[in-house]
């Protein structure tokens, strides 16, 4: 059946299903990431939609919806996260999919609400992780600074991110119910250990 990716960036998942036959869709806010898949082998070739994937345009129903590599955590509220949610359950045809890949909220990684990493320094460039932790909120600012004889950098990132129980109830909301969770990929087992989850959801008997 078809596949919908929720932001679908330069197409790092998207080009290789598509290259294997499947049928392909995506959605992404960055026009410039769209001109990055665009300007890709086979990337012309794949539908897309810019914008925010708060609320799905198209019409048609798909058999697996995923969004990965955290992106659900880039809607910044609540509200816009079980809106989401409930606009991908609205576009699963029957025995649809949809499949979450997330990182698992390690608070142990502020210290009164912060973090400052060194992530590497050679003779010509250093690269430091600066972050702030709003407990209040469940957001994340953080900047990548990079610094070099010719100047400084800076890559910001900005997210909310979600409990796993949160999860499982904000898909409740939307109708749909877990069926797996996994710890990683190779579909491990999920524990209090496990870093991030793979969590698959389906439209609710």
């Amino acid at each position: 059946g078809r596949v919908l990716e929720l932001g679908i960036g330069t197409g790092r998942l998207a080009l290789p299903l598509h290259k294997r036959g499947v049928q392909v869709a995506g959605i992404d806010a960055s026009p410039a990431m769209i001109a990055k898949l665009r300007a890709k082998p086979g990337g012309e070739e794949i539908e897309v939609h810019e914008g925010s994937f708060v609320y799905l345009p198209m019409r048609d129903k798909f058999s697996l919806v995923f969004v990965a590599f955290n992106t659900l955590f880039v809607l910044l509220t609540q509200e816009d996260q079980l809106r989401c949610i409930r606009s991908v359950a609205s576009r699963l045809q029957e025995g649809g999919l949809f499949l979450v890949e997330a990182f698992v909220p390690d608070l142990c990684r502020f210290d009164r609400g912060q973090t400052v990493r060194g992530l590497r320094a050679t003779e010509d460039e250093v690269h430091v992780e600066v972050s702030q932790h709003d407990p209040a909120t469940q957001q994340i600012c953080a900047q990548r600074v990079v610094l070099t004889n010719e100047g400084i950098r800076l890559y910001p990132v900005k997210l909310r991110y979600i409990w796993p129980s949160e999860l499982d109830l904000m898909a409740k909301l939307a109708g749909l119910e877990l069926k797996h969770r996994w710890g990683g990929w190779a579909k491990q087992g999920f524990d209090a250990g496990s870093e991030k989850h793979i969590s698959v959801y389906a439209l609710a008997a």
